[in-house]
């Protein structure tokens, strides 16, 4: 009997650089990582270590100067943009530190869209659903400028969650919220996690968000490696604070 997890995500030998000028700008040092369904990880450091850059390439936003990032067992380093598009809508979920919303669509519009796009049949009900869980079914049609903060990232939560993404990313996503506001968002975001059985790929500052997850590993001047505790991480930014809710 073969108890081996699954793997649903690999790197290997992944880097990435950028021509300024004469020189070139190293951003990510030689990668290697893999991620097993089911499983929370959080990218920690500090702010230009190279988190966001890593995270983009895992989920296939952007491709890698080198080597290779397997989504579901699709190369993603060998797929072109409309490809790798194509596998994000079937495979996986966004929540951005920006929320992203579109602002002529009501948070009931802006969670069903991705559902929309994968031509999910209900995805209105599933739309209304979420919102309730996120404690939003009064907000349907609501518009996000409307909205607080913490709310925006609540629909923007619920936007992640409606195809079901075998592995969701988030890049801090409560940075740009209150500290008490930011704790709900987190409870919201595992709760979810664990009832859909979600794999989740966090990038954060936040020390505390990232004692939520299973394992740890820290980026440092575009260099991987593992955290062997949560006490080896320590917040080197000041999060941002917006409106609460």
């Amino acid at each position: 009997m073969n108890d081996k997890p699954e793997s649903i995500l690999k790197v290997r030998s992944l880097t990435k650089s950028v021509q300024l000028e004469n020189k070139t700008l190293a951003l990510l040092q030689p990668i290697e990582l893999t991620v097993n369904s089911g499983e929370t990880i959080a990218i920690v450091g500090s702010s230009g270590s190279g988190k966001t850059t890593l995270l983009s390439i895992l989920a296939g936003l952007d491709l890698p100067t080198s080597g290779e990032v397997y989504l579901k067992n699709h190369g993603l380093h060998q797929l072109n943009e409309e490809q790798r598009s194509q596998v994000r809508a079937n495979h996986v979920g966004f929540i951005f530190q920006q929320f992203l919303l579109i602002n002529s669509l009501t948070a009931l519009e802006n969670v069903m869209l991705p559902a929309e796009l994968a031509n999910i049949e209900d995805a209105e009900q599933r739309g209304i659903e979420l919102l309730e869980k996120v404690g939003l079914g009064d907000r349907l049609q609501h518009y996000p400028s409307q909205l607080s903060g913490g709310e925006q990232q609540r629909v923007a939560i619920a936007r992640a969650f409606i195809a079901k993404p075998d592995i969701l990313f988030a890049d801090e996503p409560t940075g740009n919220l209150d500290t008490k506001t930011g704790l709900h968002i987190t409870d919201l975001l595992f709760d979810l996690n664990e009832q859909l059985g979600t794999t989740l790929v966090l990038v954060t500052h936040d020390p505390k968000l990232a004692a939520r997850c299973q394992r740890q590993v820290e980026m440092d001047s575009g260099v991987l490696s593992e955290a062997t505790n949560n006490s080896d991480f320590v917040a080197t930014e000041t999060p941002t604070v917006a409106n609460v809710g």
